[in-house]
């Protein structure tokens, strides 16, 4: 798994001390789980350890980005720009749909019946919701001159309280 500056720093902040932008942040979520699908897809059906655990990294990766995003940064985005109200409504619902197929895959183990079907129709549901978000959304929430850095630190900080509920 390659890690982030928000995994191996200080969260919401780089290197050098600076803060991370709020934008930047979420890009470099959206790579870091797309890497993760694309490992998933290159392991063989007889890969059920490594599935189960990577399929739990996606999920917790998921989870950790829409919970921030959607408490953090969809809530400045929806107060500063009036014009992007329906995006981020839009975006909600991507979120909700995603967290309902988190939910069934964590409650589900390699191997069984529509396992892989869910974590590639995860995949697809991600890509899509991150092409309108970063070609939407996030020039909207630039323009719209919000305190990118702020919403950074806030949205890193915020992640790093997140975890997946305990599976049964």
């Amino acid at each position: 798994m390659k890690t982030t500056a928000t995994q191996t720093e200080q969260p919401g902040k780089q290197a050098s001390g600076e803060s991370v932008d709020a934008i930047k942040l979420l890009t470099a979520d959206h790579r870091n789980v797309k890497a993760l699908f694309e490992e998933y897809d290159s392991l063989s059906d007889r890969s059920v350890a490594a599935k189960k655990k990577l399929a739990t990294q996606i999920c917790l990766e998921l989870t950790k980005h829409a919970t921030a995003e959607e408490e953090i940064f969809y809530t400045a985005v929806r107060a500063a720009a009036g014009d992007a109200e329906d995006l981020v409504d839009e975006a909600t619902v991507e979120h909700a749909c995603a967290k309902e197929l988190i939910a069934q895959i964590l409650n589900m183990k390699p191997g069984e019946d529509l396992y892989d079907a869910k974590i590639k129709v995860l995949s697809e549901q991600i890509e899509h919701h991150v092409k309108e978000e970063e070609s939407e959304m996030f020039p909207k929430a630039r323009k719209a001159k919000l305190d990118l850095a702020a919403l950074g630190e806030a949205i890193a900080a915020r992640k790093e309280e997140i975890s997946l509920p305990l599976s049964h």
